[in-house]
């Protein structure tokens, strides 16, 4: 049965996606907002959440990717009508997934300080990132389990379930944030930082149990690995690595960012936490349309429905661009209740102010990067992903982020090399799809 290409098909897989996608930011700006407005040492705790919040994506994101490569091949394996010969995969997968993540938790832990002095932090801001670190990382596992099982989900073109678990976990978050942060007179004493970090891993765990529990009941997937290996786990081993590499990479970015802003001071610190925070949701609410091009776009390609799947990218940058403007004009509009939403300090709200304006005139640019990412994602074209990654990096973030250092441009100098890092993700992506799938659509 063809794929139908249309503004209701994309919807219905990009709402729900947007929805369940923005579930992540949700947390980590809940958390945010919550801490820098803790009465005692808000300033430094609002630091310490940012460090350890940048900390702990690069290791979701960078073990997370398995989600990617599994909704890739099950949509690719649906798009050609042999699902039934792709179903022992995901189990395996999931098992090396979670076994990786635990050995990986399990090292970080003993050296938590050492990663954290590597990013600058220091004094009272030290010690909050070793306690609220050493309760939020073990959600580590139950978080990549859940991203597991969604990338199951969303290859079987399901983004409705994913945004169900999303949803609750986001939603149970910010009551447990507001709980156990500023306590519950004659009942239950603030726990500032720490509860903030509870209140994390509760809902992470809540997360994985709830996606669990849909993986039994709503498909004949198991979750129990089997022997022989699946001949398709080495593909996806690659994809995943792949990915792993590119996520490095992208993590790069983020870590200099974030250790760069910490050496400005407090101040700045703060103001670049919110200020990322901010970006990575309307990433994550563009990132709507993104997956629905990798979960339409892998069952094209497994279909060789070449003409459609130069409709759907299309379709899909027209409908991120118009999201992306649209939230461009809320930012514009409202950014000063957002900067006073995070924080009352005077110096951290001026420092956020500055800047806020790069970060809301870039987002029609992240929209097209972000958006040829989820098509590429679905299409299995990783290793092209991971070398763009690569370059737009070290031959575009890194030179701009310390020419900017060099230059005195502070907080500035970060968020303009960000600019540049994304205009050469979404041209090369471009470049490449052109090249690639333009002679295919004239053949046929």
């Amino acid at each position: 049965m063809k794929t139908a290409v249309s503004l209701r098909t994309i919807n219905k897989l990009a709402i729900p996606a947007t929805i369940a996608g923005i579930a992540e930011p949700v947390l980590s700006i809940t958390d945010t907002a919550i801490v820098g407005n803790i009465p005692t040492d808000g300033m430094e705790s609002l630091a310490a959440a940012g460090i350890v919040g940048s900390f702990l994506s690069m290791l979701i994101w960078i073990l997370g990717q398995t989600r990617s490569a599994i909704s890739a091949i099950v949509s690719q394996y649906l798009g050609a009508g042999r699902l039934e010969a792709v179903k022992a995969l995901p189990a395996q997968a999931i098992f090396f997934n979670i076994i990786l993540s635990i050995i990986l938790l399990l090292s970080t832990v003993f050296i938590v300080e050492e990663i954290f002095l590597l990013m600058n932090a220091s004094g009272k801001i030290l010690e909050y990132c070793i306690s609220y670190y050493g309760i939020r990382v073990w959600g580590l596992p139950f978080t990549l389990f859940t991203f597991a099982v969604m990338g199951i989900f969303q290859g079987l073109q399901n983004t409705f379930l994913p945004m169900l678990i999303a949803m609750s976990g986001a939603v149970l978050n910010i009551v447990l944030d507001v709980m156990l942060v500023y306590g519950i007179p004659d009942l239950l004493p603030a726990m500032h930082l720490e509860g903030a970090a509870w209140a994390s891993l509760i809902s992470q765990g809540v997360m994985a149990l709830l996606a669990f529990l849909f993986l039994v009941r709503r498909t004949d997937i198991s979750l129990m690995p089997r022997f022989p290996l699946h001949p398709e786990l080495g593909r996806l081993l690659l994809m995943s690595l792949n990915l792993f590499v590119r996520a490095l990479a992208l993590n790069v970015a983020l870590v200099l960012a974030v250790r760069e802003a910490t050496a400005l001071g407090d101040h700045f610190i703060g103001a670049h936490t919110i200020a990322i925070n901010l970006w990575l949701f309307v990433a994550f609410f563009i990132d709507g349309y993104a997956a629905a091009g990798n979960i339409m776009g892998g069952r094209l390609l497994g279909a060789r429905d070449y003409d459609g799947l130069w409709a759907l990218a299309g379709r899909i940058v027209r409908y991120g661009s118009v999201v992306s403007f649209c939230l461009m004009g809320l930012g514009l509009l409202f950014y000063e209740p957002l900067g006073l939403l995070f924080s009352k300090e005077p110096l951290v709200l001026q420092a956020f102010y500055a800047i806020f304006y790069i970060v809301i005139l870039g987002l029609p640019i992240n929209s097209i990067a972000f958006v040829f990412d989820g098509i590429f994602k679905g299409l299995g074209e990783m290793r092209y992903l991971r070398n763009v990654l690569l370059s737009a990096t070290f031959l575009g973030f890194v030179p701009v982020l310390y020419l900017g250092k060099t230059m005195g441009l502070g907080l500035y100098g970060i968020w303009i090399a960000f600019t540049v890092w994304m205009l050469i993700r979404g041209g090369a992506l471009i470049w490449k799809f052109r090249r690639k799938f333009l002679p295919l659509l004239q053949k046929a």
